[in-house]
């Protein structure tokens, strides 16, 4: 166990035994996860007239999070540029008035808990910031803290609990401080998700461009046939496109998130373009999106507190906002299951705990799920004489943790499957 640095209702839930995995509704929540993060530290920030109505908004049930550090007072401005934070997004499996109508079978067989399906841990360094968004596998099995549930009961600890049991377990609290511990890093803010804002969101930013390479997509299973080529998802189509799995790379589970992160990286560069945030009604209509989708920490609801995590990410490049995948092996108990890398685990909490931009050495894809795309040759750049910069200090992550950043573009690794 790592000690920290310094620095509602319950919905109708899919019944895991008949679900594949992941499904359906897990792979859709990552999509909401990622555009929560990315929203709540860019779009809100450049509408702070409609901040006060957006956290009004998601007022209801806020969370207290157990343990959690104090973080900067609420105010006007960014958050303090020596100050580093941290945003914990979890998606749960609940079914939604939406989902019902593309899961109405699974959503009509109420099941006896409600799974964590997607973790994202988005830290935001102190300034210079850059952004680094850590997805954990829902099947990794962690050492998990006595947590005090809601009712003020107590969960006790226990050395090895699956990561998507932890929200029936003790919810959004215990998450926190499972990551937290598992980090080292103390996290201050944190948000729990439902399925129901992935149609809205790539419907409000008017879809997602994405790009097919290989034979094209076509998986009868996801339902979608795309041919190579770029095309603009959105919708159900964007739900086919990040459920797919027998369409792209070597038809597994990794390669199907491969492929996720495309859509995922292609989709927090439209909300954090110029087209996005300069279109106050596209603002608008994205905040409420999440907003109504969302169940915060006490910390995270309130509107200055919103405006300050937005205004300190506004100006990040994209080469320093970058999606990794917690690195993992497979669990010598059960093949069905992973566990941590500890060693390349390590290398990444130590560079996010010293605030450095994190450059990748592995795979941008696990198990062929998509391919790099290679920039066009240009002409060489007119030398002139200009001062020499000092050479930004990057940490090296091990290769094994794949991912990529914003700026990379790739293109899913498609295939024919019947």
């Amino acid at each position: 166990m790592r000690r920290p640095h310094d620095s509602t209702d319950r919905s109708t839930v899919a019944r895991h035994a008949h679900l594949p995995s992941p499904s359906r509704l897990s792979v859709g929540l990552k999509l909401t996860g990622i555009a929560l993060s990315v929203v709540l530290v860019s779009a809100i920030a450049v509408a702070g007239y409609l901040v006060a109505d957006f956290a009004n908004r998601i007022g209801d049930g806020a969370v207290v999070l157990e343990g959690a550090p104090t973080v900067a007072p609420p105010a006007l401005g960014p958050y303090p540029a020596d100050k580093s934070f941290d945003i914990l997004v979890v998606g749960t499996d609940e079914c939604g008035e939406i989902s019902k109508q593309y899961l109405a079978e699974r959503c009509e067989k109420v099941d006896d808990g409600i799974r964590n399906d997607v973790n994202l841990l988005v830290h935001v360094s102190a300034e210079p910031r850059n952004v680094t968004v850590v997805s954990f596998p829902r099947d990794l099995m962690v050492k998990v803290p006595s947590c005090t549930r809601e009712d003020g009961s107590t969960a006790p600890s226990s050395p090895r609990v699956a990561f998507n049991s932890l929200f029936d377990r003790a919810g959004v609290s215990c998450i926190v401080k499972t990551v937290s511990e598992l980090s080292g890093i103390p996290i201050g803010f944190a948000a729990k998700i439902s399925f129901d804002g992935v149609i809205e969101i790539t419907d409000a930013i008017g879809g997602v461009e994405v790009c097919v390479a290989g034979k094209g997509i076509r998986d009868s299973q996801a339902g979608i046939n795309l041919p190579p080529g770029t095309h603009t998802v959105s919708g159900p189509d964007a739900l086919a496109f990040i459920r797919t799995r027998h369409g792209v790379g070597d038809e597994s589970d990794l390669a199907r998130i491969s492929n996720q992160q495309q859509y995922m990286s292609r989709l927090a560069k439209k909300i954090l373009s110029a087209e996005t945030l300069t279109d106050p009604a596209k603002v608008l209509r994205l905040a409420t999106t999440v907003a109504d989708n969302i169940v915060p920490s006490e910390s995270l609801n309130n509107a200055l507190t919103l405006t300050q995590l937005g205004l300190a990410l506004k100006d990040v490049p994209f080469s320093d906002f970058v999606f990794v995948q917690f690195p993992n092996g497979a669990d010598p108990a059960d093949s069905d299951k992973v566990v941590p890398d500890e060693a390349a685990a390590e290398h990444l909490w130590q560079a996010l705990i010293a605030g450095q931009p994190i450059a990748l050495s592995g795979d941008v894809a696990t198990n062929s799920g998509v391919e790099l795309v290679t920039p066009a040759p240009t002409a060489p750049p007119v030398e002139t004489a200009t001062p020499t910069e000092t050479p930004e200090v990057r940490t090296t992550l091990p290769p094994e943790i794949s991912g990529q950043s914003v700026d990379q573009e790739t293109c899913s690794n498609g295939r024919q499957s019947k």
